[in-house]
């Protein structure tokens, strides 16, 4: 090859690598389960080029400055070398980067539930609406027992991602454990193509907006802001207040959550990350502008509320833009880059950050501290007078069908009203 055609060749890698570098998300600890059935490139299956490559990356790149051998002679020295990695990075072959390119850009095929490990289960903390999941009837808190009659017990989510991404059929049958009535239920599940709805939101009779984050994906900052558009404008006024709902929303892209946060506050850090090479450093402040002009906030978190919805929260809470309700948040507090590998068709995310918080404080492992906690599944006596002014004032399907049994949104809009 001739030198001047290799070193462009080099310059391109660099580019895209520096691209890519650039491209920071912060992975959810939360699986979508959108797999196709392709045979999947284990690691073992790679070449030394293609390992030594990977080397070079996590001795530049990954957060912690870890003892590293310098090559391999067999595959296990390779596996037991990832195995040092925390459990958020990862080699990815080319159908799991296509899925989570898909996914940050608000779309993928699979069936769209996500899941948690929890005491050794495979729980099932949401549906994603209109997906073949929820068509089906799966719900929350269902666990999963079987994958196409092959139990579950005592596997972590990545063989259950394995089991299914195994499956030679588009249609995946799931054997359920559902209580209350406790029954074992099986639904065959069909893969097809979904669309992220990243945002909805809803309007009180009291002019407070209902805005609830789901993910953040790409186009989240556009749809909340599209959201607070409609909001005002069919309450015809600036709004009284707004509540943002964080409640099981595993988190998505830095830049997204610090867009999103920008839109609330005035000024301030917004969130600033912290690794060993120069752009794993960066600090992030609020431009000036504020999209409700100063109108009181309520968050919603709970104990899924990871990564970037942590962000969020953390930022208006520091800021003392908004009030958080609910209970401690998950504590995802790392920073992971997509570092191409050979042509761009595979890559390596890898954790090359931490963040902090506007207060400085890291949350990784231990989460975001709501300002008022309160169970989900308690309700107080203080509560009751918003009941009843939820029933003499509200003419929208979100107050009327969920305020009266969801303590955190009745206590959301007694501070706002109080306001």
């Amino acid at each position: 090859m001739p030198h001047t055609q290799l070193k462009i060749q080099q310059l391109q890698h660099y580019a895209l690598t520096r691209a890519y570098i650039s491209y920071l998300l912060l992975a959810s600890l939360f699986l979508c389960l959108s797999f196709n059935s392709f045979a999947l490139t284990t690691v073992g299956d790679l070449k030394s080029q293609q390992k030594n490559e990977i080397l070079f990356n996590i001795h530049a790149y990954y957060v912690e400055d870890l003892a590293l051998q310098q090559s391999f002679e067999n595959n296990q020295q390779f596996e037991a070398l990832l195995a040092q990695l925390d459990p958020y990075s990862k080699y990815l072959d080319e159908q799991e980067l296509e899925a989570l390119f898909s996914s940050t850009n608000g779309r993928y095929t699979g069936l769209g539930i996500e899941v948690k490990l929890q005491d050794k289960k495979i729980v099932i903390i949401n549906t994603i609406k209109n997906s073949p999941a929820a068509l089906a009837g799966i719900q929350k808190d269902d666990v999963v027992l079987a994958i196409n009659q092959q139990a579950v017990v005592n596997k972590d989510i990545n063989q259950v991602a394995q089991m299914i991404k195994s499956s030679d059929t588009a249609a995946v049958t799931l054997t359920i454990e559902r209580t209350n009535p406790t029954q074992i239920l099986d639904f065959e599940i069909t893969r097809s193509e979904i669309n992220l709805e990243s945002v909805t939101s809803s309007l009180s009779g009291f002019g407070i907006g209902y805005l609830a984050i789901n993910s953040f994906s790409n186009h989240t900052l556009h749809d909340v802001a599209r959201h607070m558009t409609i909001l005002q404008s069919n309450y015809g006024a600036a709004l009284t207040g707004l509540v943002i709902d964080l409640r099981d929303n595993p988190g998505g892209t830095l830049q997204s959550a610090v867009a999103v946060s920008d839109l609330f506050l005035q000024s301030g850090t917004i969130v600033t990350t912290k690794g060993r090479f120069y752009d794993a450093n960066q600090h992030y402040r609020a431009k000036k502008g504020d999209i409700l002009n100063g109108a009181p906030i309520v968050v919603l978190i709970n104990e899924n509320s990871a990564s970037a919805a942590e962000i969020l929260a953390a930022a208006l809470k520091d800021n003392h833009r908004a009030t958080l309700i609910g209970s401690q948040s998950f504590g995802k507090g790392s920073v992971q880059s997509l570092i191409p590998l050979g042509n761009g068709n595979t890559a390596l995310k890898l954790t090359t950050a931490k963040y902090f918080t506007p207060s400085g404080q890291s949350i990784d492992g231990v989460g975001v501290t709501p300002d008022v906690a309160i169970n989900q599944s308690t309700l107080s006596q203080i509560d009751k007078v918003v009941i009843i002014k939820n029933e003499q004032g509200s003419d929208d399907p979100l107050w009327q069908n969920s305020a009266a049994s969801d303590p955190l949104l009745l206590k959301a809009q007694q501070l706002l009203t109080m306001k």
